[in-house]
């Protein structure tokens, strides 16, 4: 055996020292000992008297570093330029001698360094009934009535910044008229409406910006936020944490909501959607205000900007033309006209929630505005229903009614025709 030395003092392992103990028993002496175990006397001894305690090794005596010498010369550099570089450092520290690695620089280098100072950023809490943040996130799905087939939808959403209360629904476009929808629906569940209304820039909401930051929304938008009394403001650019309340529910809702689920259709997207956010989104503790989110909505919804006494009726006017069918195309969709219509140029209302259609400023229909694109909606009170074709009935035939003496004169013709043959 061979024990290594440490410190100037033998290290003997514990099967070592169980060792002696044995031989001692054994009847041998302490020199015998030694020499079997291989070491000296001293250590025997010392080991006989402790018993078997395990040994107990103070720590190693720290080795020399190459880095020493040079570690004052490059904490005065780094103090004065703590962006110099470990290759430029190692270089200069090589031209005065160091003969080490660069391993060894690197890791004094990030024990030294001065930290870096975080910026420091503001979380920005809003007052009851003072904030609602708006924004799209694209989600992708396949419905089980159309297997195969991928669609994109976006995700509206609208949170409350001091209650943290969600609102949203999946659309299949971000079209202006999806947009107003969606702001008047989640107005009426929120039971009022925020006093200003924070957007990333959206291409719905804000259409332009000019040299001195004066940012142009869109004036429907305007229109719709003037009539709940409530006004738009753009997101800062590159400063996405003043909109994080609306930004990270999308996380939120694509984990705790989206993913594993399968739906039917867009409807049937929406309903389970509404589901989950009355009965857990909204229902949860936020872990950032510690309340119940429903409550803390019940508390800050007096602090809204109540409904106003009428609702939205902005309207914008269009001619459209009357195809073969009885259709007539707004926003990308379908929708019927009664068959009775004469003529071929129509004027349309597009409202946010439905669509007018007028002859000579009669209103002729009314639809639901679809969502998507690509869809139609008939209407079946706007097809005449078509007459079933009625067999004539077969004329009578014209079959004189002849007294019974003529047929009595007839058989007795026939008798006698036969007799005489």
């Amino acid at each position: 055996m061979s024990p290594s030395n440490r410190g100037g003092e033998q290290v003997v392992t514990l099967g070592e020292i169980v060792l002696i103990h044995d031989l001692k028993r054994q009847g041998l002496s302490v020199s015998a000992i030694a020499r079997k175990v291989g070491l000296d006397r001293k250590t025997v001894r010392r080991h006989l008297a402790r018993g078997l305690e395990p040994p107990a090794y103070g720590p190693r005596p720290p080795r020399p570093c190459q880095l020493a010498p040079y570690e004052a010369y490059l904490r005065e550099r780094i103090a004065l330029w703590p962006e110099l570089t470990g290759k430029r450092l190692l270089r200069e520290i090589r031209e005065l001698g160091y003969p080490g690695c660069y391993s060894v620089l690197t890791d004094f280098l990030r024990a030294a360094r001065p930290p870096k100072p975080r910026p420091f950023e503001r979380r920005f809490e809003t007052a009851a009934g003072r904030q609602g943040q708006v924004d799209f996130a694209q989600f992708k799905t396949r419905f089980t009535d159309e297997p195969g087939v991928e669609r994109v939808l976006w995700l509206f959403t609208m949170v409350l910044g001091h209650s943290r209360w969600l609102w949203g629904r999946f659309c299949a476009t971000q079209d202006l008229q999806t947009v107003l929808r969606c702001h008047i629906d989640a107005f009426a569940a929120m039971g009022g409406a925020p006093s200003e209304l924070l957007y990333d820039r959206m291409k719905t909401a804000v259409v332009g910006e000019g040299a001195e930051g004066i940012v142009t929304y869109n004036p429907s938008l305007v229109g719709l936020l003037s009539h709940y009394g409530a006004v738009p403001r753009a997101c800062r650019p590159y400063r996405a944490q003043t909109k994080g309340k609306v930004e990270r529910p999308y996380r939120y809702v694509r984990e705790d909501f989206f993913l594993a689920r399968s739906f039917r259709d867009l409807e049937d997207l929406n309903a389970q959607f509404e589901a989950w956010r009355t009965s857990v989104a909204n229902a949860r503790v936020h872990a950032t205000t510690r309340r119940i989110v429903a409550e803390h909505l019940a508390e800050e919804r007096p602090a809204l900007i109540a409904h106003p006494a009428g609702p939205y009726s902005a309207v914008l006017t269009i001619e459209r033309r009357v195809s073969r069918e009885g259709m007539v195309s707004v926003g990308g969709n379908l929708y019927s006209v009664p068959d009775t219509t004469r003529k071929r140029v129509l004027d349309v209302q597009s409202h946010p929630k439905e669509i007018r259609i007028f002859e000579d400023g009669a209103l002729i229909a009314v639809h639901p505005v679809l969502d998507g694109k690509n869809r139609r909606r008939i209407d079946p009170a706007h097809r005449k229903a078509v007459p079933m074709a009625v067999p004539a009935e077969a004329a009578p035939l014209g079959i004189g009614i002849r007294p019974l003496s003529f047929y009595d004169a007839v058989a007795r013709r026939l008798a006698g025709e036969r007799a005489a043959s």
